[in-house]
Parts: C-alpha cells; sequence; structure tokens
C-alpha cells in the first residue's frame, strides 16, 4: 500500500513569490520539468498552493472524477469571469443539463454543412495572399476561424467589418487576460489600470453584442439554420424543473461566447503552428504537397476529401501533441480526497497539463521531434500509449467541438499546401505566447503560389 505524504514541492521556490516569476517568465519548461519531482507536485503562487499532476493516470483520474474534481482553480475561475457559465466552464451540477442543450447543434449531420462554410473562408482568407508579400499567420488563421464561428453560428446577423473586426479585438484582449489575472490576487484585479480596463471593456462589449444578437433572434422567430437556432429551439425533456425547459438568454449568452472564444482562438493556434512546423520540415512539407496534389489537385478541401488526407490529419494531429492550444487547466476538489497517496483538502486548486504530459519521454520518445508518422498505422509497436494524448480532454467534460475544430484545421491545412507554399521570414522569432491558449507569437511567413506544373494529376 502507498504511503500517504504530503505532495512533493517543485524547485525553485522564493521568498513571498513561490514560483509566480518562473510561470510568468517561462511556463513550458518549467511544467516539462515537473515530472522528475513526482506524480502530483506542489506549485506556489504566492501564498496559494496549486497540486500539479505529473502522471498520465492520475491525470485521468482528475478528468474522469468530475463530481470530485470539479471545473474550478485559479484559471477556469478566471476563465467563467470572462466568458460565463457556459458549457465549458459550469459545474458538475450543471453540465448535464447543458450538454444535453447543445449537443444538437454539434450532431454529425451537421459537420458536412459546416465543413462547407470552413472551405469558404479558407479559400476567402488565403486567397488574399501575395507571392512573395509577408503575412502575419496567426491573425490570418483567427481571421478564418472566426468567420467561420460568425458564418456557422450567427449566421443570420449580418454583421459588419467594423462589428467583426471589433469582436475579434475583444476576444484578443480577453485572451491575453485570463493568465495574467490569474497571478493577480484581489484587489489588484479590480484597480482602474489600463489593462484592467481594457480587459473589462472587451469582455462587457463581447457580451453586449451577443445579447443584442440573441434578441433580434427571438424577435424575428427566423430559423438560420445555425448554432444559434438549433440553441434557441433545443429542449431539455428530462430537466428537473419542467420537461421542455430551453436555455436561457443568459444562458445563450454564455454558449455563444464561450463557443465564439474556444472555436476561434484555439483552432487558429492549431493551424498557425503546423503550418510553422511544416516550413522547418522539408521532408514532412513534400509528403504533404504530394498529398495535396493528388487528392486535391490544386481546388480547396472539401467534407468528402477528409478520408484520404492521412498525411494531412497525423501532421495535425502531432501538431496538437506539440502545441495543444489549452496547455494548462485547473480543477477544484469538492471533498477531502487522495490523489497518488497524498492528501487532497476540499477547496484545493489541481492544475493538469496537457503539454507536460505530451512532452514525457517515456511516453513520447524523443518528445520535442516533429514526428507525424507517430501515428502512422502499422506502427502500433512505437505509437504513443492510448489515453495519452489529451489536447481536448477526457471523459464527460471533453470538449464538444474537438471534431469540429481537427475538421477545419485539416481542410485549412490542405487547401493552403494544395496552393501555396510559406517560406519561414530569415531572422523571425516565433515564440509561444504567454496566455490560456498556446498560440504563436511573431511567426510571419512568405507565401509563393505552387503552380499547376508542380502538382501531380487529380
Amino acid at each position: 500500500m502507498k504511503a500517504i505524504s504530503a505532495a512533493p514541492a517543485a524547485p525553485g521556490t522564493l521568498p513571498l513569490l513561490g514560483h509566480a516569476v518562473a510561470l510568468l517568465r517561462n511556463p513550458l519548461p518549467f511544467f516539462a520539468s515537473l515530472p522528475a519531482s513526482g506524480d502530483l507536485v506542489q506549485v506556489r503562487l504566492g501564498p496559494q498552493r496549486v497540486y500539479v499532476v505529473c502522471d498520465p493516470e492520475l491525470t485521468h483520474q482528475v478528468l474522469r472524477d468530475e463530481r470530485t474534481f470539479d471545473k474550478g482553480g485559479l484559471i477556469f475561475n478566471r476563465i467563467r469571469e470572462a466568458l460565463g457559465n457556459g458549457l465549458g466552464t459550469c459545474p458538475h451540477s450543471e453540465h448535464r443539463r447543458q450538454r444535453r442543450l447543445t449537443q444538437p447543434a454539434f450532431h454529425p449531420a451537421r459537420l458536412p454543412g459546416y465543413a462547407r462554410v470552413m472551405t469558404e473562408q479558407i479559400s476567402a482568407v488565403t486567397g488574399s495572399w501575395r507571392d512573395g508579400r509577408t503575412v502575419d499567420v496567426f491573425p490570418d488563421m483567427q481571421a478564418i476561424t472566426a468567420r467561420t464561428l460568425v458564418a456557422t453560428m450567427i449566421a443570420g446577423a449580418a454583421l459588419t467589418d467594423t462589428a467583426f473586426t471589433e469582436m475579434l479585438e475583444d476576444l484578443n484582449r480577453t485572451q491575453k487576460g485570463f493568465y495574467k489575472r490569474m497571478f493577480m490576487p484581489p484587489p489588484l484585479d479590480r484597480l482602474p489600470v489600463l489593462g484592467n480596463r481594457q480587459y473589462d471593456r472587451a469582455r462587457a462589449r463581447i457580451r453586449r453584442n451577443i445579447s443584442s444578437i440573441i434578441a433580434d433572434y427571438r424577435a424575428s422567430g427566423t430559423d438560420h439554420g445555425d448554432l444559434l437556432s438549433t440553441l434557441l429551439a433545443a429542449r431539455d425533456p428530462v430537466a428537473s424543473n419542467g420537461a421542455g425547459e430551453g436555455l436561457s438568454d443568459t444562458e445563450l449568452i454564455d454558449q455563444c461566447t464561450t463557443f465564439f472564444f474556444a472555436g476561434t482562438e484555439t483552432t487558429a493556434s492549431l493551424l498557425a503552428w503546423a503550418l510553422h512546423l511544416v516550413a522547418h520540415h522539408p521532408g514532412i512539407e513534400e509528403q504533404l504537397h504530394a498529398e495535396a496534389d493528388s487528392v486535391l489537385a490544386g481546388g480547396a478541401a472539401t467534407y468528402d476529401d477528409l478520408p484520404r488526407l492521412e498525411v494531412t490529419s497525423r501532421i495535425i494531429t502531432e501538431t496538437l501533441r506539440l502545441y495543444p492550444p489549452g496547455w494548462l487547466l485547473t480543477r477544484t476538489t469538492t471533498r477531502d480526497t487522495r490523489l497518488g497517496g497524498h492528501p487532497l483538502p476540499a477547496g484545493a486548486t489541481v492544475a493538469y497539463s496537457a503539454y507536460l504530459i505530451h512532452h514525457r519521454a517515456d511516453l513520447y520518445p524523443d518528445p520535442e521531434r516533429f514526428d507525424p508518422d507517430r501515428w502512422k498505422n502499422g506502427r502500433d509497436a512505437t505509437r504513443p500509449p492510448r489515453g495519452t494524448l489529451l489536447p481536448f480532454g477526457e471523459g464527460a467534460r471533453k470538449c464538444i467541438g474537438d471534431v469540429f475544430a481537427t475538421t477545419e484545421a485539416t481542410l485549412g491545412l490542405a487547401t493552403i499546401a494544395a496552393r501555396w507554399r510559406l517560406e519561414p521570414v530569415p531572422g523571425a522569432q516565433v515564440r509561444p505566447s504567454l496566455g490560456s491558449i498556446l498560440s504563436p507569437r511573431g511567426l510571419h511567413m512568405r507565401p509563393t503560389p505552387r503552380t499547376s506544373g508542380d502538382r501531380a494529376p487529380r
């Protein structure tokens, strides 16, 4: 029987600050180093303790036991502050009802229609590229994913270009505020300094704009065939307080805000990192281009092409391993419990990191190497163990939009590969951005059209 003892502390604790300096300066190497200290490691943020799960089996336990390890803690509390109490942030007590009401919007039968919108937006944004003219990749990928979300979620809203740009700017300000505010104890988070004012204005304006769109939808009574229309029509036949209950306006605002944030930032980050990695691995780039030429012959990828885009799919999976967008998340214990033989009190913050698990050398040999063939059929002896890839979480709280996201990323990467070759700008310093989403900063590339002579016949 494993002895009961307190979880070990991570090395490098500073007086008063704890590990806050390491987490703000260089969090990824810090988290990747924690397994050397134990399966469950204490990290301090000032006076607060966070228990970081470093073992895959314990991570599964946390993700699957949502009654004991509920949504909450330092990160989720900040995300809930901005996005509200939607499907991704609500507590266990509300999750099943919200999942039943939102699931119809993500039914597999809707995916071909969503994919058509994705293809249109991918072609529109990348069609504006010019030979040799430097592009800032991440904002362009954001434009694709945000326009896709608008077209699939609120197609009847008829947003102007100005309103769309405003929503995207507010989204960026809010996302960047999550991680920093995790280190900002009250009352510092309420001081009227510029950063706090910008953050508060951005999150309030997003919710106000979505509220106005919902009011217009209710007033018109028109079914636009989009996600919001589906949510408005949804009824819960097993609601505890009355069959046929739907989502309130506040709940609709929370869901739409959550879907807009998650569906824009995470997929844009995934696509941008994939383009960056491919450009730095010529052999893999050659395989990707060969597949795009064979399957697409210069055309845009569609839903029907997905089964044949095997190389593209493996690249997306390996990118998710190296740069999982939601790289660090937290839960809170609802009762006194034990994890890995260590006692945890009720109300403790437990953090888990897909990045940490994905970069363990015992699970992924040579973990820093970009190797899409890890996921190739026929390599079962060297494939990573089942359940060690966690970019969308696991269990009942696994991301509802995981297939939506990977479909969009696969269509985007294949379409770009069929039409363009992206070259890194010499001297560009590409780094992960410090925030709740692991997005690339400084990713500038030069597109060169791939002519018909470069492609194999379809």
